[in-house]
């Protein structure tokens, strides 16, 4: 079976976890309100998992929690837990449906962090989930730092996780060091060996986090975690809108989620983690359909389809042809029919110069007041200042 047949035929969850991995970015705190207002956009796009936040931090942290619980969400609440009985009751407390259960499985961490073993691993992880399991909750368990882990040990704790009653396995890339092709060979060792659901959780370290969890799907995952804008710790984590536009037009799957409000949700997670969205972000900035240069404004301006992957309107953009030093004599044109102006031939060369002129001593676009004015000047035989 083909990479794209593999795809298709799946039925893919999205877990995102903006705020609680999200919020874990160096420097980000969002506001209780802003975090309920989150998870309600993230909800109502069709999200199927949202991870809130850690409720054995207590506080704001708890009190956020509990109340997107009670906004009666479409989409499946978790919190984050240590394997730690406490933590877990504190989740109860908020009222999740659902549960993280997370511990260290490579030897790196088992010897360096937790200064444990294998076996004291194992059996914290069978009692963590055993009470989770007995409480009604569904549980995921987290892998952390699996990509660095031995791989027959992560098959032994993943059956014994399922022996415990869990329903899912986290596979983290924690540090971002996996690459596609060797992570899509682990997963199918992972997925043939157990038959258990696996989420992919990878990060940006080295810019692979949606390469790697689309090629985890490959291997046999059928859960992305995500964050809006890639938010997370370090470089941050495989973006929602990033994974999702992948797999529709790159891959072909029919996907339920309302893509046409990413630019918007993009912007407020944006504004309040206060991480500045840039104008090159894949899928969401506003370069995306931002045309300069003379053979693509041109090639754009007849059919978008020529340097467009996808319309713009999927996410909430619109389409925008800029005038500046790349720009040719079309966009030129084009843009001052939008004013009413026909330019002549000779018009429309004098401008060009002017405005490449112009651009290079702004270094930047130029604005439509600016490019009246030239024309103005152009006309009345002024230097253009």
């Amino acid at each position: 079976m083909c990479v794209l047949d593999k795809i298709k035929e799946k039925e893919i969850k999205i877990v995102d976890t903006t705020l609680r991995d999200g919020e874990q970015t160096a420097g980000v705190a969002f506001a209780n309100h802003e975090k309920v207002i989150i998870a309600q956009a993230l909800s109502d796009i069709g999200i199927d998992q949202l991870e809130v936040g850690i409720p054995t931090m207590g506080g704001d942290e708890k009190e956020s929690i509990k109340a997107i619980c009670k906004r009666g969400l479409k989409s499946s609440i978790m919190a984050w837990n240590r394997a730690v009985i406490a933590d877990i009751e504190q989740s109860i407390d908020c009222g999740v449906d659902a549960v993280a259960i997370s511990l260290s499985v490579s030897d790196i961490h088992i010897e360096h962090k937790l200064k444990k073993s294998r076996e004291w691993v194992l059996e914290n992880m069978y009692n963590a989930v055993s009470y989770a399991k007995k409480n009604g909750l569904y549980i995921s368990v987290n892998g952390e730092d699996a990509s660095r882990a031995d791989v027959d040990f992560l098959i032994e704790f993943i059956n014994l996780a399922k022996e415990a009653g869990a329903d899912r396995f986290r596979y983290c890339d924690t540090v971002g060091v996996m690459e596609p092709f060797t992570l899509r060979e682990t997963i199918e060792k992972i997925h043939k060996a157990t038959n258990f659901d696996i989420e992919m959780h990878t990060h940006n370290d080295f810019g692979m986090a949606t390469a790697n969890a689309i090629a985890g799907i490959v291997g046999g995952a059928n859960h992305i975690g995500v964050t809006v804008n890639g938010l997370g710790e370090r470089a941050g984590n495989a973006a929602l809108e990033e994974v999702i536009m992948a797999l529709k037009f790159v891959y072909g799957y029919e996907t339920n989620i309302d893509t046409t409000k990413f630019r918007e949700i993009s912007k407020y997670v944006s504004q309040a983690s206060g991480r500045a969205l840039p104008p090159w972000k894949a899928i969401v900035g506003t370069n995306m359909f931002r045309h300069e240069s003379g053979i693509h404004a041109d090639g754009a301006m007849k059919n978008p389809k020529n340097y467009e992957a996808f319309d713009p309107s999927e996410v909430g953009l619109e389409r925008q042809i800029v005038i500046g030093k790349h720009s040719g004599k079309a966009a030129i044109i084009n843009k001052f029919k939008e004013y009413g102006i026909e330019l002549s031939p000779i018009e429309s060369e004098n401008m060009l110069e002017l405005v490449r002129q112009t651009s290079v001593r702004m270094k930047r676009n130029l604005f439509d007041k600016e490019l009246v004015e030239i024309y103005k000047d152009l006309k009345n035989n002024r230097s253009v200042i």
